[in-house]
């Protein structure tokens, strides 16, 4: 894992090498690149893998300005790392991004999106707002924004392992996975102490988007993609009820595909075989066991 400088600022990067096409995979909200490490093992023998820290999250040491920084930092970090028209993947917040990226006519072969869709009509601040967590809920499920002393950093850690198993997101998940994007997540401050990231800032600025831009997180998004797309729905994710919303997207071109896979909202931790099939069979235009 390294810094990458980039035109629009440094990242923190990690490329997994490999051999054939381009990809590269982009976390969801309070993720970062270790979550993928799983999954780019699978990869490898038939991509050239690498993944990077959102802004605002893991060990990228910028914030977001703007609601629509993170998903165009994309194609700088793809120049940067030397990704030529490469497939991206992304999860949750991350399919979002990958998908608002192409859509925006962003260089790249094809998306897929896994459990992160868009799936209802433009709403305004207000209305998005509506439908987010609670700041102290937020806090009590993530610690999203404190401020920790190493000691407090590792007791945390031990404590979200233990829960993992009867965790509705962690549920499944390796140990070392959990302990790796968990540590992950906690960023070095001048004074000692390790910031969870993302903020409740960040997360409040990315969550505004213009209602009237032309990419904004809803389903018309999808009229502007053109590119190949795959879409994998986590029949116990965060998507289980929108099937039939997430089918008459998929339905609209023929390039795209979809596919259930019996999981939680982690997919891509609780099965990264199943995902790198899926993935693999995009170059083909046919991923295995599409629906």
């Amino acid at each position: 894992m390294r810094q990458l400088e980039t035109a629009r600022g440094p990242f923190a990067v990690e490329d997994f090498g490999g051999g054939g096409p381009d990809l590269l995979l982009v976390h969801g909200t309070g993720h970062n690149l270790a979550v993928w490490a799983p999954l780019a093992e699978c990869l490898r023998g038939q991509f050239r893998v690498a993944a990077f820290d959102l802004r605002g999250h893991g060990q990228t040491p910028q914030d977001s300005s703007d609601p629509e920084q993170y998903w165009r930092d994309i194609g700088a970090v793809c120049a940067a790392l030397g990704l030529r028209r490469p497939w991206l993947l992304g999860h949750s917040t991350g399919g979002y991004a990958v998908t608002a990226f192409a859509a925006d006519g962003g260089d790249c072969a094809g998306i897929v999106a896994l459990d992160g869709f868009v799936l209802d009509p433009r709403q305004t601040p207000e209305e998005r707002q509506a439908w987010h967590l609670p700041r102290e809920q937020l806090w009590d499920l993530f610690r999203y924004g404190w401020r920790a002393t190493p000691a407090e950093v590792e007791a945390y850690v031990a404590q979200v392992i233990a829960q993992a198993p009867g965790d509705w997101l962690n549920a499944g998940v390796p140990a070392a996975q959990v302990e790796a994007f968990t540590r992950r997540a906690f960023l070095a401050q001048p004074d000692g102490r390790l910031l969870r990231r993302p903020t409740m800032e960040e997360i409040a600025v990315v969550s505004r988007p213009d209602p009237d831009a032309p990419i904004h997180p809803a389903v018309d998004l999808y009229d502007r993609l053109t590119r190949p797309a795959g879409f994998l729905l986590a029949t116990r994710g965060l998507y289980a009820t929108r099937r039939a919303a997430l089918e008459a997207v998929v339905a609209r071109r023929p390039n795209r595909r979809l596919r259930l896979l019996d999981a939680n909202h982690n997919l891509h931790l609780q099965q990264p075989q199943a995902v790198a099939e899926f993935m693999i069979g995009m170059l083909d235009g046919i991923p295995a066991g599409a629906a």
